[in-house]
């Protein structure tokens, strides 16, 4: 049993870890000379950054990204809190729904990010705020750590649903 609780701490961990890195780190679409998030547009070459303001035109939907990149971080991290305090608060026979319930919130927001994102990216690097052609590049590490990200959490809400507390 210890082992078990052992591997569902770590799982959450490094769930929380894969949305902090993808939610924080600039590469979401990269290209030769540039990596973009939805924080900031940098050149490699000149080791300059740009925020992304609402000069862009599509800044809503930057917007959308962000915010439920954080909520879905916010989400992992109350939900760990919460499995820990009903790790100790629960009667024996009981499942961790509420943990379930919160974690399963935080696989829903990243995975709208990342949806809106993916279906945005073309429109999101056509704006004229950018001083560089961006539409030429690719979907960085942090976009697929976000969608791995997604399944950590989905697994692990999955999962505490089933858990049952033992002895």
């Amino acid at each position: 049993m210890l082992i078990l609780l052992a591997f569902i701490i770590v799982f959450h961990i490094t769930s929380a870890a894969l949305l902090f890195i993808s939610t924080i780190d600039n590469a979401w679409w990269v290209g030769d000379n540039f990596s973009t998030d939805v924080w900031r547009m940098c050149f490699i070459n000149s080791n300059t950054c740009i925020a992304i303001t609402d000069k862009f035109t599509e800044y809503p939907s930057i917007q959308a990204v962000q915010a439920t990149m954080i909520l879905s971080t916010i989400f992992c991290c109350v939900s760990f809190l919460v499995f820990i305090l009903q790790l100790f608060r629960l009667k024996q026979g009981e499942r961790f729904v509420l943990t379930s319930i919160i974690q399963l919130l935080s696989c829903l927001c990243v995975m709208i990010a990342a949806s809106i994102y993916t279906d945005r990216h073309e429109e999101l690097h056509r704006s004229d705020a950018y001083s560089t052609e961006v539409s030429g590049g690719q979907y960085g590490y942090s976009f697929v750590l976000a969608w791995i990200a997604f399944a950590f959490t989905l697994i692990s809400g999955v999962m505490y649903l089933v858990l049952r507390k033992r002895k």
